[in-house]
């Protein structure tokens, strides 16, 4: 099995069993870089698969939670040599997939066979890069496919139908649909016509669809788990760890 299908697996997994999967996302190292793995742990014993962010000092894509963030855990010393070391430590008892969110300078000057096969090491499965356009994707996808790492597209409700077949067919794990056409972590809630939108969607995907962006409670995970195959939690989950309460506790909420 490559191992983005151990991400589309997992996530069948929990349709089986009649509820849309969970995919939890942190920032790695935050809030303290030595609970990293701890922290990490907790939530993929509740997460099906779990989403962690390379910290990034412009993280055009994510509101000030994330953006908060990232900058603590960038003043602490976190980069993506230090994620995958941490990973070295765990691996074995992380049955959760990973997946690793990263804007693409990181990933450039770490190297792009060097990542992949990094991230095949550690269990990281597939990765999603958000100001990577399509296009330009040829030479980090032709390196992660040669360890079977997948390379995560995200569609908007801004996406013209062609393109979000052409997106949906390069898709590897599961696809990536952003319910606003905005930033991370916004207080607004979801879209109205969201239901019309992740249908059109998923009729276009052959592999699971996943919605993520303003999903805050176990009602938002409960709205787009009538049209997709699972949910992405992150802000509100970041802000959990902001406020030093249980993670796993809120996780468990959402279910």
């Amino acid at each position: 099995m490559q191992a983005h299908e151990n991400i589309t697996a997992a996530i069948a997994a929990a349709n089986k069993d009649g509820r849309p999967a969970l995919i939890p996302f942190i920032t790695a190292g935050y809030p303290q870089p030595d609970e990293f793995i701890a922290t990490l742990k907790s939530i993929a014993e509740i997460g099906d698969v779990v989403e962690l962010g390379v910290p990034f000092s412009d993280p055009m894509a994510d509101g000030m939670t994330i953006q908060r963030s990232s900058f603590v855990a960038i003043q602490n010393g976190v980069t993506l040599t230090w994620i995958f070391e941490q990973l070295d430590k765990a691996i074995g008892s992380i049955d959760a997939p990973l997946v690793m969110m990263s804007y693409l300078n990181p990933l450039l000057a770490f190297g792009y066979e060097k990542l992949a096969k990094r991230a095949r090491e550690t269990g990281v499965c597939a990765f999603i890069v958000p100001d990577l356009p399509y296009e330009e994707s040829e030479e980090i996808r032709t390196a992660l496919d040669a360890e079977g790492v997948g390379l995560i597209q995200l569609v908007t409700p801004a996406t013209p139908d062609g393109r979000l077949k052409t997106l949906a067919d390069a898709s590897r794990g599961f696809l990536y649909a952003v319910t606003i056409t905005g930033i991370t972590g916004g207080d607004d809630g979801l879209p109205a016509d969201l239901a019309d939108y992740l249908q059109r969607v998923s009729a276009a995907s052959q592999l699971p669809v996943c919605a993520g962006f303003g999903i805050r409670a176990a009602t938002d995970v409960a709205n787009v788990g009538e049209h997709t195959a699972g949910a992405i939690v992150g802000s509100a989950l970041v802000e959990v760890l902001e406020r030093g309460d249980d993670p796993a506790e809120f996780l468990r909420g959402l279910r």
